[in-house]
């Protein structure tokens, strides 16, 4: 099992909590983080953009990342949600074994 953090951000807590317990339900996380207050700065139709955002920390496997990926651009409101997956080369052995004891098995 290959461990997975997962960033991707949401206009408002709301949103957030949103899509971090859609994952949730589903067994494609094991915990989703959600820090407010973050900036972003972005080019957007070519503009210059500035957003107050909620980033979502989402700990989940590899072998669930597409599907995660899925779920996340079905539910969210951005037309091109950030979906960046860190592998974790290292971890607290105890933790990435909860993780892969809360995530859905794979084939």
């Amino acid at each position: 099992m290959k461990p997975l953090l997962v960033l991707s951000t949401a206009p408002s807590l709301e949103v957030a909590k949103t899509l971090a317990k859609a994952l949730l339900a589903r067994k494609l996380a094991a915990c989703v983080s959600l820090q407010e207050g973050v900036t972003s700065l972005f080019e957007w139709e070519g503009a210059l953009q500035e957003e107050t955002e909620v980033m979502l920390m989402i700990k989940t496997k590899d072998a669930l990342f597409e599907e995660l990926k899925t779920t996340l651009c079905a539910l969210h409101p951005y037309e091109v949600p950030e979906i960046i997956a860190l592998e974790i080369s290292k971890g607290h052995h105890p933790y990435v074994q909860w993780i892969d004891s809360l995530t859905k098995d794979t084939l």
